[in-house]
């Protein structure tokens, strides 16, 4: 494996006790930024249930994913995984209808992508000790971070973003970025009723994968969802092997036709579950609430913190108030929403 770029912008008081990817791993897990994902939606609103996926889930099943799919290529699992617990740390709440709201109402002022949020968090925002702001992470974390690439992350403009090509490892995160979405989105849309069976079965990866019966009562199939997704997992693992050894190079790519099979499911999460009434109608509600309190608090600066208020001569008060309402989880926005808007939620 290459050498790892793992230099610091900043003199760390712990670079001496601990070893650098350790230290990564700490400051990620130890942010507020990261702890405030266990309230912020992955497909469901948080608030919502107990049961479904939220952000903070996401990101340690990806966790996960990264270090299976690096040791499987003998790639730096340990790299993976850091990389992969800090990729969604800038992500407001109401996740991607939470995206959308925010990107809008900075339509003449920069926009807003939760990938360049994350390294303004983690470059700036965090400022857990008094030596530097920001967590101080390595360079090539922060590399991997800038040049997250999936089809529901396009990275922006960074200075990171130099042009060349990020270490394997961040393509490994990409992928299991998109695997986790697309094997765990599938079991929360089918506990929530809002696919059945009959949606998948023209669908090879699942029909492949899913051994139980067709019909019955919802029990009945749900014990075998999870055997049906570990399978369609394995299936993935095994071809990646394949195909890096047919190339001769640890790359993070399956076969085409493993490839086009997972476009099949993405495709198909996209029109019966992300495109659901169900999910359409509650994306739109959240994108008033965000809007709407991102609005009140450019009209009205006075109900930010304080914090928050002595930062806009320097910043800005429209990327101060992104600043502090891409922090929110779901549940205090609508508490904010709450208290500093005129109407009720739904009224």
């Amino acid at each position: 494996m290459p050498s790892l770029d793992l230099t610091r912008e900043h003199p760390d008081p712990l670079a001496d006790m601990l070893p650098p990817l350790v230290l990564d791993r700490q400051r990620i897990v130890h942010s507020a930024a990261f702890r405030r994902l266990q309230h912020k939606t992955q497909v469901f609103v948080a608030p919502e249930s107990d049961h479904f996926r939220t952000r903070l889930t996401h990101t340690l099943e990806v966790a996960h994913q990264a270090r299976c799919l690096a040791s499987l290529l003998n790639l730096n699992a340990e790299f993976a995984e850091v990389v992969a617990l800090a990729h969604d740390l800038g992500h407001p709440p109401f996740g991607h209808a939470g995206e959308k709201a925010l990107n809008e109402c900075l339509r003449d002022h920069g926009g807003f992508e939760h990938n360049r949020h994350t390294l303004r968090i983690v470059e700036e925002l965090e400022h857990p000790y008094p030596e530097f702001y920001g967590l101080n992470l390595t360079h090539v974390a922060r590399e991997c971070l800038a040049k997250h690439d999936t089809p529901y992350d396009r990275p922006g403009p960074h200075p990171l973003q130099d042009g060349r090509p990020p270490p394997p490892e961040s393509h490994v995160v990409d992928l299991a970025d998109r695997l986790t979405y697309a094997l765990h989105d599938l079991q929360d849309g089918l506990y929530a009723g809002l696919l059945d069976l009959p949606h998948l079965a023209d669908v090879p990866l699942w029909r492949a994968a899913y051994t139980g019966p067709e019909t019955g009562p919802p029990d009945a199939s749900r014990r075998h969802l999870r055997a049906a997704t570990d399978r369609i997992q394995a299936r993935v693992f095994a071809d990646l092997a394949q195909t890096a050894r047919n190339s001769g190079a640890p790359a993070a790519q399956l076969s085409p036709d493993l490839e086009r099979e997972l476009q099949q499911l993405a495709a198909l999460l996209y029109t019966h579950l992300y495109r659901s009434e169900q999910l359409v109608r509650a994306d739109d509600h959240a994108r008033r609430i965000l809007a709407a309190v991102f609005d009140a608090l450019v009209e009205h600066p006075a109900h930010l913190p304080d914090r928050f208020r002595r930062r806009v001569d320097e910043h800005g008060l429209h990327r101060v108030v992104t600043d502090y309402v891409a922090g929110m989880t779901d549940r205090f926005c609508l508490d904010v929403y709450m208290q500093i808007c005129e109407t009720a939620p739904g009224a």
